[in-house]
């Protein structure tokens, strides 16, 4: 038979600031006009001629939960594609509070990776523009 726990043993759950309306669209609106201008002329290019390898059709950013996440979406050419796109996040952004976010990046195992913490928006998308973790 298991042994209960002891109350001094549990954990409680972390405490997670609540998103407003207004942060969301306040992170929603920089955030297009960040992938407009600076994501999309950097990574989404013409096709190759090659139409045998994937390559990046376009970028995208939205919300989930406390969680902002970019999403770059990857079309598949080749005629053994198991789908014609596919989706995949390389940034998030997690609201922590007093406009505050920490930014993880998608590892090749997975996995999210911490990568900053406390930046405010602008600090986020200047920090996933510059830093080689963010590649999408």
């Amino acid at each position: 038979m298991a042994k209960p726990r002891e109350p001094w043993n549990i954990r409680p759950a972390k405490k997670r600031a609540k998103v407003t309306a207004s942060i969301k669209a306040d992170v929603e609106s920089k955030a297009k006009e960040f992938i407009k201008n600076v994501l999309k002329p950097k990574h989404v290019l013409p096709p190759p001629t090659d139409h045998q390898f994937n390559y990046i059709a376009n970028i995208e950013a939205k919300w989930y939960r406390n969680y902002f996440y970019f999403i770059s979406t990857y079309a598949c050419p080749s005629p053994n594609a198991i789908a014609p796109t596919f989706e995949s996040k390389f940034a998030r952004m997690e609201f922590l509070g007093n406009g505050k976010f920490a930014l993880y990046s998608m590892r090749h195992t997975g996995e999210w990776v911490g990568i900053y913490d406390a930046l405010s928006v602008d600090e986020c998308m200047k920090s996933i523009q510059d830093d080689a973790w963010f590649e999408p």
